[in-house]
């Protein structure tokens, strides 16, 4: 099995050389203002010219209108857009038909309960990232750094791609795999040491594990 990563979070050229040297398969660009690792358009635009092509570049967003991810696909080259919000299927849908471009949808998983929601997005969004549900009160929908138990989608099948996200690391990513079967990865705060500062060794180091557990 074949496993892909995604980087997501990425500010600096070295941070992003680093996760294309490593083989990752996606780069994503955070557009959440309250997040440590938010980009700005500009800075976003000069990082994607450095992404190879078979990289796919992907535009993260929380709950953003219309206009907002106008001004993404206008002045970058982005790829994907990934909703992380509170976004409903209709509105994953709209997105989809508005830009063009395929949609990530980003589901937070806390108990059994929050698992049913995905069967809710399995049909309209173009991949689904199943992510750890953020804590009450965190300021952030994602890159928490915190988990949930992985036996919930243990070796599920959706109608369309998924990503397992939520506190993995280099050291549990592949027993992450193993567990739940996804061939995709995602990881945020696990390949910082600090957040929103990416590590170039821990990125190497994630993407090793990852594909050495496919």
């Amino acid at each position: 099995m074949s496993i892909s990563v995604k980087i997501c979070g990425l500010k600096d050229p070295a941070q992003l050389a680093a996760a294309v040297d490593a083989g990752a398969r996606y780069i994503g660009f955070n557009f959440f203002p309250k997040s440590p690792r938010s980009v700005t358009l500009d800075q976003a635009a000069a990082l994607m010219l450095d992404v190879p092509t078979g990289v796919a570049k992907v535009s993260l967003v929380v709950d953003m209108d219309n206009a907002g991810i106008e001004d993404i696909v206008k002045h970058t080259t982005t790829d994907m857009i990934q909703l992380h919000g509170s976004e409903s299927p209709e509105r994953v849908a709209e997105v989809k038909a508005i830009f063009g471009l395929p949609v990530i949808k980003a589901i937070g998983i806390s108990g059994p309960d929050d698992v049913a929601q995905i069967e809710r997005f399995a049909g309209v969004a173009d991949q689904l990232l199943i992510d750890a549900k953020a804590p009450k009160g965190a300021d952030l929908p994602g890159g928490n750094g915190v988990t949930f138990d992985w036996r919930l989608v243990q070796r599920k099948y959706w109608p369309c791609p998924w990503m397992l996200a939520g506190g993995l690391t280099p050291e549990n990513v592949a027993e992450a795999i193993r567990l739940t079967g996804a061939n995709q990865v995602d990881v945020s705060s696990g390949v910082e040491t600090a957040p929103g500062i990416k590590d170039e060794g821990l990125i190497a180091a994630f993407c090793a594990a990852a594909h050495g557990a496919g």
